[in-house]
């Protein structure tokens, strides 16, 4: 017979089924058994990292928008509900996505209020007093390092740094729960030895020190062989258990590990998409410890709150990268979250009895109290390609009575579809999982689903000025992101009132090895393309300082741009570096988790000099750089004279940026940006106004991708399995205009994987029915294409790949053209 549903009409508003009667010729149900007298480790909880820059914008968001991000991380019973927060102890050194200050940085310099990550610690805590707080550091003041070629944190003084940067902690009434040593670099045993005896000295004995924040487990052999590290080590944390931008199918850990007697963690996981990233999300929430006994997962990151001009875009629980208009998407993933953290507490202990894989895919895990009042049974079913029936049962003291279930359809973008009370089930039922979901049947109360609504976004207008004058010394200005280096409000020198510094004077210890010069940006990548960009200047010594525009990506070295450098000397040059040749994925070098994961950086940045000179300036004086843009033309000058006028049509649009010599002092005073009024007869709409669909995608490179304004990122079709051409993206514009240009922006990190060679341009005003307005050949290269239409009417635009690079399609941008005017 055909089972009966029982159809339950949820908050929301959508109907969710949950088969109680089993079908007689259908395959038995799993039977899990969730028996509180069970063995099981201790869990520790879920949590998320903010650390290389990644919630750099956040503190510079309006109310109420950015008390309403916070409320969905870190409110109880309201989103995410994070149990522990971990934070980068700045170094001034680039992390990923930026540079975090330091609390010291030299020996005699002490401030516990420099950065944002107290404040975000503080924030968490007043939400939630009992979140759990973690820290470890990406890099460290020069001062601190070993004074090597390649310089190291495992000296006495970094472990000074570190019990100092506990001692502003506890001046801001925070508690950390969790040390580590260095952010993948591996270990020095010893050190980790006097930190641990340090920690006790300074009054901290109660910290727990994890290590090593690596990967592949490799400090099971040095925790092995060395008794006193052994000792010193609380937890055993390891990165990417999960594997590295992938789906997380599996989680394992070695036996040796899990006969430690020690906690495991998967400090760090993630590098996903808010969105797409759901789905490994949920994963690895619950096979870290079904493979491998890992009691805690920690996400990167905590929120995308970082310039889309660097890596990583959008990887995070949520995003939040437009401070000023408001804008935040709180995402699948804050709910895929929540499917544990609502319905647990660090302290509980899971249920071996009740863990393990779906006969049809998915997994499942069960986790109780400590009194055994509750428990919570979490599935996940986003591997299935069909319906999964499972029937529970409880022993062992637990209470028998119903339990309610909560779902969320992490296959559908619909909100109303995520975490969504779906009535209540008895020990006993039989219960259908459709594919696609993350169930959580829980005897607990207090779940919530919080209902703040963004604002929608909108482009950081033009004109912008900062004179800094409205900031304290020591501050970071409002909307500047630093990617190298420290620049700070301090009192000009030569002139009244404050002005902008690059502080940090001696190389730090760094973890990457990227960029290595001081560099930040401000600016809005989607809608600044044609605009004048100046800035006063004042050198201290020798060395260089550089206004920098059109700034569309950061890798490696590498600050994709228009440079203007103006010399102590009098020597200028005005180059064009961009990313052409680089992988955009992460791969630490040397990393040996990178092994057939990520590929590395294959080629060096192109830079490319356009024009250069001398100009007879006085040394130690103020001077005005400008840089000017409008369509493919590039205008330099100083101190209101002429220096170049040059085309180069490689950046469309981007930031502007500030640059100095490693590691000099510069002074920056009257930050300007003005729009310019474009040449030429065609306009390319903002990639803000733009939405992208496409015919499908690997996770990482959605459609959105291609309309994103970045070069760096890209939309690329699905490859694992391969799905063959032709793949197509379709551009909504927002309503019907005369579309008279397409560009096609290649992929161009030197791979020609999914450059389209063959090509067909269908126009419609309804979405629905299209006409092919064009169709053509391309060479298999990195070169903008372009496609010139007379002025057709339309709202979509879809772009065909009949022919690409090895079978694949991939699309890096794609910019609709308009007549000017």
């Amino acid at each position: 017979m055909r089972p009966h549903p029982r159809w339950i009409l949820a908050a929301a508003g959508v109907l969710v089924a949950l088969s109680l009667a089993t079908p007689a010729r259908a395959a038995a149900p799993r039977q899990v058994t969730i028996d509180g007298a069970a063995g099981g480790r201790v869990f520790d909880g879920v949590g998320a990292l903010s650390a290389g820059g990644s919630s750099r914008l956040l503190i510079d968001y309006p109310e109420p928008q950015r008390s309403r991000i916070l409320d969905y991380l870190f409110k109880p019973g309201y989103g995410a509900a994070l149990q522990i927060l971990k934070v980068e102890i700045g170094g001034d050194t680039n992390s990923t996505d930026g540079a975090e200050p330091s609390h010291m940085r030299t020996p005699s310099d002490l401030d516990c209020d420099r950065g944002y990550e107290w404040w975000l610690m503080e924030q968490a805590k007043a939400r939630n007093p009992r979140i759990k707080l973690s820290a470890l550091q990406w890099g460290a003041p020069g001062w601190a390092g070993s004074g090597e070629a390649r310089p190291t944190v495992w000296t006495t003084p970094d472990i000074d740094y570190l019990t100092s940067w506990l001692g502003c902690a506890a001046r801001h009434h925070l508690h950390i729960d969790y040390l580590g040593g260095w952010n993948e670099a591996y270990s020095d045993p010893g050190w980790y030895v006097r930190l641990h005896q340090a920690l006790r000295d300074h009054g901290h004995g109660d910290i727990k020190v994890v290590a090593d924040d690596s990967f592949n487990w490799d400090v099971l052999g040095p925790i092995a062989a060395d008794a006193g590290f052994r000792d010193a080590v609380d937890v055993v944390g390891q990165h990417y258990v999960c594997g590295y931008l992938s789906d997380y199918l599996r989680c394992p850990s070695p036996a040796a590990a899990q006969a430690l007697g020690k906690p495991l963690h998967a400090s760090e996981q993630g590098s996903l998409p808010y969105d797409s990233g759901a789905a490994p999300l949920a994963r690895a929430l619950s096979r870290p410890y079904i493979d491998g006994g890992m009691t805690s997962t920690i996400n990167w990151s905590l929120i995308a709150s970082w310039y889309d001009t660097m890596p990583f875009q959008a990887s995070g629980l949520m995003g939040a990268d437009e401070p000023w208009s408001g804008a935040y998407v709180a995402g699948p993933s804050i709910w895929a979250t929540a499917h544990t953290t609502q319905f647990t507490a660090p302290g509980w202990h899971y249920v071996d009895s009740a863990k393990g894989y779906l006969n049809g895919g998915g997994s499942y895990v069960a986790l109780r109290s400590p009194d055994s009042r509750d428990y919570s049974l979490v599935a996940e079913t986003v591997d299935a390609t069909a319906p999964q029936r499972l029937r529970f049962s409880v022993t062992g003291g637990l209470p028998d009575r119903p339990v309610a279930v909560w779902s969320t359809d992490l296959s559908s973008t619909d909100s109303r579809r995520w975490f969504v009370r779906a009535g209540s089930v008895r020990p006993g039922d039989t219960l259908t999982l459709r594919p696609g979901h993350v169930y959580t049947l829980s005897t607990t109360t207090g779940q919530g689903k919080g209902r703040a609504v963004s604002p929608p976004p909108a482009p950081l207008r033009l004109p912008y000025r900062d004179g800094f004058q409205s900031y304290a010394d020591g501050a970071t200005p409002r909307y500047i992101s630093d990617l190298d280096g420290a620049f700070e409000v301090s009192p000009c020198t030569g002139r009244a009132g404050r002005c902008l510094r690059q502080v940090i004077g001696t190389q730090p210890v760094w973890w990457n090895g990227w960029l290595r010069r001081p560099v930040t940006v401000v600016g809005d990548l989607k809608s600044w393309r044609d605009y004048e960009a100046g800035v006063d200047v004042r050198l201290d010594g020798d060395g260089w300082a550089e206004l920098l525009g059109r700034v569309d990506g950061q890798w490696a070295d590498a600050v994709s741009g228009i440079h203007l450098r103006l010399s102590a000397d009098g020597d200028w040059q005005l180059y064009d570096e961009n990313l052409r040749g680089q992988d955009s994925t992460l791969c630490v070098p040397s990393d040996p988790a990178c092994a057939g994961v990520a590929r590395q950086r294959t080629h060096p940045a192109q830079r490319r000099t356009l024009a250069a000179g001398h100009a007879a300036v006085p040394a130690r004086k103020w001077h005005r750089l400008r840089l000017g843009f409008s369509g493919d033309q590039v205008t330099a000058s100083l101190d209101g004279a002429r220096l170049a006028r040059v085309g180069t049509p490689v950046h469309a649009s981007g930031q502007v940026g500030l640059g100095v010599s490693p590691w000099r002092h510069a002074e920056f005073d009257d930050l300007s940006v003005t729009p310019v009024r474009p040449t030429g007869d065609i306009r390319y709409l903002p990639a803000r106004s733009l939405r992208a669909t496409g015919t499908g995608f690997h996770h990482g490179y959605e459609p959105r991708k291609a309309v994103d304004g970045s070069v760096q990122s890209m939309w690329h079709s699905e490859w694992s399995p391969l799905t063959p051409l032709p793949q197509s993206v379709t551009v909504d514009t927002g309503r019907t205009r005369r579309i008279s240009q397409v560009t096609y922006q290649p992929r161009e990190d030197g791979n020609p994987n999914g450059v389209i060679t063959r090509y067909e341009l269908a126009a419609s005003t309804d979405g629905v029915s299209y006409t092919p307005v064009a169709t053509g050949t391309w060479p298999l290269d990195a070169t903008r294409k372009t496609i010139g239409l007379p002025g057709v009417a339309a709202r979509f635009v879809r772009l065909t790949a009949l022919g690409a690079g090895a079978g694949y399609a991939s699309a890096a941008e794609i910019q609709i053209g308009i007549p000017a005017g």
